[in-house]
This record gives structure tokens, C-alpha cells and sequence, in this order.
């Protein structure tokens, strides 16, 4: 929620004007209408042609055209009105095609009432029409609330407002704009799905007893204590090293040890094509952020890669943060992700070789030779590896036997270095693909029908 920000009125300097009276007084004259530009017109000619003609009635007429709308210009130039105006999303962040409301509150701050007001809050394209409402009269400590609602089909942050403010006369003559200062800013996450909870590539569990690390390895000499702390249990009492040390020492407890994952998005824009809710890039980010959700659910510490080799701000989860948290980091992390302009996927492979292992999770756009070659030497010895490839040539519907040839050879080439490798064409169901990432390991996976041919689907290596 935004804080109050000063309306100023379109008289005199007061609180939040920076201009003086006569710039301010331009300004308001700089306001007028059509109609009140045709009324100044018309007077002025009624006027030469009354001294013209000589005639005195017409003369009357024409200062009265002439003299209304200045009058206005006045009058709503030295008319002193305070509001404040203040902006609050419910909620903040929302995923694709969902709606968020967005509250505006304008309040009377002045000792005199205001006049009719014209509401309008600045609104990015994405998001719809600007939205624009129309107040009456507001009462000396009065408020009025209106709210409207926004939607995007495309990820992103959008900032809202400034708020803008104009006051009109009675006749419709002047209208003077005042804006706010202050503005808000609306996410929209990557829509996610719900994944099966399968081990993909036989990773381990994210926690349990299979990954819990004790001290004691190989017997209970082995055992390191320490001291004795006021509330520590007595069962934990290490008698040994009680006597040995002439203090009451006891055992140090297991700490568990959380599974590791690196979630690899590919974002190069020469690997993908197109644009949209649509697009293949799109449906890779979505991909990303469902199945960092989905690990982080399932305990996994998951660190999230570009192409570039850098991890993306925000996108690295710790035992310091709740699931829930992390899970919300990582989706405000893939709403503003870009494409990069790299052709390699060489400083990620540099990134994983240095990284702490652990399940590899990658969603790669069109591979070339080169680039599958670096993508197979990317699977750490001891880890498992998933890989999603998207083919250009699959996405923009292109049926050439060659070309989905190529895709099968290098989907071959991943697999023989021990990946996990899915094709994911266009409308391709990801928990689908992900429930074939795990599954059972001796027996291969039913055939996927994806875009390079039935029975491509991949099975664990």
C-alpha cells in the first residue's frame, strides 16, 4: 500500500507546489477546454465585430463568451484543495490470467469541499483499459474509495500510477491535472503445475532419515561430544568423555542433511522462437518455476541457473527460509527472467562444475552439435539429470523428417551421457513428462507422442 501522496490544488503555491502563482496561473490557462477555447474565441470576435459594426448589445455579448471562461480559470486556479491519494493490490503478486484488485482511496485533507474530480490511474497495456472514475463533491475530511480490477495473460512487473487527479468547473471550461508521486507494483508469476511426487532419475528424497549426516561413523569412539548445555537431554550424556574431560560432555545431535537440485533454464534468444503466452520460452519458464515449487515442497535446497552461468537474484533457496518463502522468491525471480543474448551454453557448464551437485533439472531450447555436446557434459558424475528439450522446429510446426531426425540425435546424445532427455513439443502436458522423468528404472516408459515421433519420450539411461 502506497503512502498519502500530496494533491496540490491549481491556485496559489501550497503544500507539495513547487511553481509560482504565475507559472501556475499559465498553467490553468494552458487548461482549457474545447469548449471553453470555442466560448474565449467567440467572445473575442463578437467583441471586433461590435466595434466594427458599432453596436453596443453585441459588444455585451461577446465580453460575457469572452470573460466566462477566464472566470473559470480564475476561480478554479485559486481554489485551495488538499487530498491525498493512496493505492493497495489485492494481492500483490498473482499468477498469468488470474485478477488482482487494485484500491484507491482519495481523501479531503482541506477545510473547503472539493468539486467534481476525475480519477485516472496509469495503467501499462498488459494490464487493460486505464481505468477512470468520475467523484463528486467530497465534504471538508471526506473520502471516497473505488477500486478496479487487473489481469495479465504475460508475466512481468508492472508498475501502477502515478495517480492522477483533475479538477473541471461547473461549465466543463478548465480541467487541470495534479498528479501523485507515488506508485505500486504489481507481479505476475509464471503459472505453475502441480507435479506427481515421483523421484525423477532416481533422485533421493529431499529429507529423511536416508539423508540424515551423524557424527559417528564408524563406532561410538568415533563420536565427537561437546558440553554440556542447560537443557540438553541427559540420554545424550557421552560418559566417556566425561571422564576423560572432567565435565559433563554429551553427544552432538544428527543434523540432517537437505537434497540439492539445480533447476537450469535455458534463455537464449537464438534457441527459441516466437513470442506470447504461447511461446516455447514461455512454456519453459513455467516449466522452471513448477518444478522448483514442486522440490522445494519435497524438501530439496534448489538453485536456479540461467544459461549465463550466473544464478539468477533470489534464485537460491536455504534452510533459513520456509518452503513457502522460497517458493515465492523464485517465482518474483522467473516473472522478470529475459532472454539473453548469449549463443552459448558454455558458462553454465562452467557454473555446474563448480556448483555442489545434487539433481539437474534443465529446460533447453534448440541444441545445436555444439551445444549438445556441452549440454551432455553439464550431468555430474554422482547426480541424476533431467533434461526438457524444446525444438524450434517442433514449436513453429515444421513436419521435415530431417529435421525431426536431428532432434532425435541429439536427444540420443543426452541420454548416452547419462541425462534423462524428454522432447516437450507444443501443448505438451508437464506432469506427464515429469511423471516419465520418474519413472520405475528397470522398464522403460510407455511411448510419448511428442513432436520428433512416438516412443522419443526418453527412458533413464
Amino acid at each position: 500500500m502506497t503512502g498519502p501522496g500530496d494533491g496540490t490544488s491549481p491556485g496559489p503555491p501550497g503544500p507539495g507546489q513547487q511553481d509560482g502563482g504565475g507559472s501556475g496561473l499559465r498553467a490553468a490557462l494552458g487548461g482549457l477546454t474545447t469548449r471553453g477555447r470555442s466560448f474565449l474565441a467567440a467572445g473575442i470576435a463578437a467583441t471586433v465585430c461590435s466595434y466594427v459594426l458599432g453596436q453596443a448589445d453585441l459588444l455585451r455579448v461577446g465580453l460575457l463568451l469572452a470573460v466566462l471562461p477566464l472566470l473559470c480559470v480564475v476561480v478554479l486556479h485559486r481554489t485551495r484543495h488538499r487530498v491525498t491519494g493512496s493505492r493497495r493490490l489485492t494481492p500483490a503478486r498473482i499468477p498469468v490470467t488470474a485478477d488482482a484488485r487494485v484500491h484507491l482511496r482519495i481523501d479531503n485533507v482541506s477545510r473547503i469541499p472539493t468539486g467534481l474530480l476525475m480519477l485516472q490511474d496509469r495503467v501499462p497495456y498488459a494490464l487493460g483499459p486505464r481505468p477512470r472514475f468520475v467523484l463528486d463533491r467530497i465534504e471538508p475530511g471526506g473520502r471516497r474509495e473505488v477500486s478496479y480490477r487487473v489481469r495479465s495473460d504475460l508475466r512481468g512487473r508492472y508498475p501502477l500510477g502515478p495517480l492522477q487527479l483533475r479538477l473541471t468547473d461547473p461549465f466543463g471550461m478548465c480541467e487541470l491535472t495534479r498528479g501523485f508521486s507515488a506508485y505500486d507494483t504489481l507481479t505476475v508469476v509464471p503459472h505453475t503445475e502441480p507435479l506427481p511426487p515421483v523421484r525423477p532419475g532416481g533422485a533421493s528424497p529431499g529429507h529423511g532419515d536416508g539423508l540424515r549426516r551423524s557424527p559417528a561413523l564408524a563406532g561410538e569412539d568415533d563420536v565427537i561430544p561437546r558440553g554440556y548445555r542447560h537443557g540438553d537431554d541427559l540420554r545424550r550424556v557421552h560418559w566417556r568423555a566425561t571422564a576423560r574431560h572432567g565435565e559433563l560432555m554429551v553427544r552432538r545431535e544428527e543434523q540432517p542433511r537437505r537434497a540439492r537440485c539445480t533447476v537450469l533454464l535455458d534463455t537464449r534468444r537464438t534457441a527459441y522462437e516466437g513470442g506470447g503466452p504461447g511461446a516455447p520460452f514461455e512454456w519453459a519458464v513455467s516449466g522452471a518455476a513448477s518444478v522448483a515449487v514442486h522440490l522445494l515442497e519435497q524438501g530439496f535446497s534448489v538453485r536456479l541457473l540461467t544459461d549465463t552461468g550466473s544464478a539468477s537474484p533470489g534464485g537460491r533457496s536455504s534452510s533459513l527460509h520456509a518452503p513457502a518463502e522460497a517458493a515465492g522468491l523464485m517465482l518474483e525471480t522467473l516473472a522478470a527472467v529475459e532472454h539473453s543474448e548469449g549463443t552459448c551454453l558454455s558458462g553454465a557448464l562452467a557454473a555446474l562444475r563448480g556448483g555442489e551437485g545434487g539433481l539437474l533439472v534443465a529446460f533447453l531450447g534448440g541444441l545445436d552439435e555444439e551445444q549438445t555436446a556441452l549440454a551432455a557434459r553439464m550431468r555430474g558424475r554422482g547426480g541424476a539429470a533431467v533434461a526438457f528439450v524444446l525444438d524450434p522446429a517442433a514449436w513453429r510446426g515444421n513436419a521435415d523428417p530431417r529435421a525431426g531426425g536431428a532432434a532425435e540425435q541429439r536427444l540420443r546424445a543426452l541420454r548416452d551421457a547419462g541425462w534423462t532427455a524428454l522432447p516437450a513439443g507444443p501443448g505438451a502436458s508437464l506432469p506427464e513428462l515429469w511423471r516419465l522423468a520418474g519413472g520405475p528404472g528397470p522398464e522403460a516408459p510407455a511411448p510419448f507422442p511428442g513432436p520428433f515421433g512416438a516412443g522419443t519420450a526418453g527412458g533413464r539411461p
